[in-house]
Formats: C-alpha cells, structure tokens, sequence
C-alpha cells in the first residue's frame, strides 16, 4: 500500500512537472512572438531619437531635465513598437504570401490583438507625453501617432508614405526638444535641419525597405546608400555651423565614420548582389545604425549627449542576435 502511495505521487509529480513545463514553453511562444511583432532590437533606436532632440534644444541655452528626457524616451518605445505592431497587422495579407514567418501569418498573434495592441500603444504614447512635457510633448507625439497610421494604413509604398515613415523619426526628434518646454520650431534653422536629415534618411531606408523581398532593385539600394551619404556630410556641415569645442568635434566624427562603417558593409554587399538575402540585413543594418547617426549630431552639443545616445547601440546589436530587425 505504501508503495502503491509513493507511486501514485511521483506519477502525479512528473505529471505536474510536464504540465508546468507545458505552460512555460507555452508562455516562452507567445512573448517570443510579440517581441518580434514589435521588433524588439529595433525599440533601442527610439531613445537616441528624443535624446538628441533634447541635445539640440541644449545646444541653444535649454536646460531639458533627465527625468523628462527619459519619460519622453519611454513614449518614443511606446510609439515604435506601436507603429511596427500596427504595420503588420496592415501587411497581414502580404506577410502571408511573402513572410509567413511572422507572428500574424504563422498564427502565434492575432490579425485582431495586434490592431488592439497597436491603437492601445499610440493612445498611452500620447497620453504619457502629454503628462511628461505638456501639451507641447503631447502634439509632437500626436503627430508621429497620425504619421504611424497614415504609413502602415494609407500611403505605404508610395513617395508620400516613404515620407511619413520617415517623418515619424524626424518629428521623434522633436518630442526630445519639448524636454525643454517649447518645440523645435522656436530654434535656429540650423536645428530645424537635423530632424530633416533624419527624415530624409530614413525615407531612403523605408524605399530600399519596400522592395525587400522583389530581388535585382539595385536602384533602391543605391537611395538607401545616397541616404546615408547625405546624413554623413550632414553631420560635417552641423559641426561647421554650429562650432562645438575639438574634443567634442573628434567624438561626433568618430560616430560618423562608425555610422558610415556600419552601414556601408551591407549596403555595399546588397548593391552588388541586390536579393532578399543581402538587402534585409542592410535594411536592418540602416535602422540600428541611425543610433550612430544621432550620437553624432549630439556629440557636437557635449559628450554626455552623444555617450548618451551612442549607448544604445548595445542592447540593440544584442537583441538582433535573437529576434529579426526586419
């Protein structure tokens, strides 16, 4: 008899143990599928953004509080990991033909959890800016909200959606510059042209982007790489203009060349053989590389400002290593 209880309860304990590693393995799929849904390396790259908007503001007497640039920064991750959700939820159709890999095609997110996941993140955004910087803080966020949705539901693929996804990065920018209580409209033109360059990159990014999975678009790969050359010679001209001391100057050119290193190899292979295989990690490569495109122009304000952005490349190139950039 007693043999007979030792036995039941071990059986009930192994049948215990499987069904806890059932539910772990099963809870370890669905974060794992929603960490790719919204792009997770890709989530380190927003806070570079606001960080150099609040560099720019600084550079022109501005004194934007830490703890306000980091709540700022917070929404900015609310923002993209929104924008990325509702992307494909949108491209659902698509995905299915050309990625069905991903967490909506392969059935491990729904179409419809991931539309409420996408509309929930934009309204928090908002609201958080608004609560963190005021209602400069909470227009800036609203704007890239109304630009997230007018790429993902209405213009992609066409100039004016390249335009607006590049939009939501520049005007990321300017959420960092309400850090200091006013907008990015109130400082020199000079300023006014960093969040433009970011845009203008990231346009040129989102063109190569569109034609990923079409093969031989050598052309699309030659924007991205004028896109990239137009931001490094950008960044050459800010330190003309604006001055900063030699040591600061040397820092923002190291992120330059470092900038232009990173992305140059993969676009340099995608050119020369431009298939799914070679411009998906330039696509990649371009998005996780504009955290050194940021340092470099906030570099030219203080080192802080530029250690402070350049920082993020870490966790960012670390998540890659786990989960797709595209």
């Amino acid at each position: 008899m007693a043999g007979g209880v030792r036995s039941g309860t071990d059986e009930n304990g192994d049948s215990d143990a499987c069904e806890k590693a059932d539910t772990d393995a099963d809870l370890w799929t669905v974060v794992g599928a929603y960490a790719a849904l919204i792009r997770v390396p890709n989530l380190c790259t927003a806070p570079p953004d606001v960080i150099l908007g609040a560099a720019l503001v600084a550079a022109v007497g501005s004194d934007p509080q830490p703890g306000t640039v980091g709540g700022l920064a917070g929404c900015s991750v609310l923002l993209y990991a929104a924008g990325t959700t509702l992307n494909d939820a949108f491209d659902a159709p698509v995905d299915a033909r050309e990625r069905p890999e991903r967490p909506i095609p392969s059935g491990r997110v729904s179409r419809r959890a991931a539309f409420a996941l996408g509309i929930a993140l934009l309204l928090v955004a908002v609201a958080f800016a608004g609560v963190v910087a005021g209602g400069p803080g909470a227009v800036a966020a609203g704007l890239i909200a109304l630009a997230i949705v007018a790429y993902d539901g209405l213009l992609k693929g066409t100039a004016a959606g390249f335009l607006a996804m590049g939009a939501t990065r520049g005007l990321n920018v300017v959420l960092g510059t309400t850090a200091a209580g006013s907008a990015l409209l109130e400082s020199p033109t000079r300023l006014l042209a960093v969040p433009a360059v970011v845009t203008g990159y990231i346009a040129a990014v989102t063109f190569m982007a569109a034609r990923e999975t079409e093969g031989g678009n050598r052309g699309a790969v030659s924007v991205a790489a004028a896109g990239a050359v137009a931001a490094a010679l950008a960044v050459g001209w800010y330190l003309v203009t604006v001055g900063p001391s030699r040591l600061e100057t040397a820092v923002a050119l190291v992120f330059t060349a470092a900038f232009c290193w990173w992305v140059g190899r993969p676009l340099r292979a995608a050119h020369a053989d431009p298939v799914p295989s070679t411009v998906g990690p330039a696509v990649g490569a371009c998005i996780l590389g504009l955290v050194l495109l940021d340092a470099a122009f906030a570099a030219a304000t203080g080192l802080r400002w530029g250690l402070a952005a350049g920082v993020f490349l870490v966790p960012a190139v670390g998540l890659s290593r786990v989960f797709d950039v595209t």
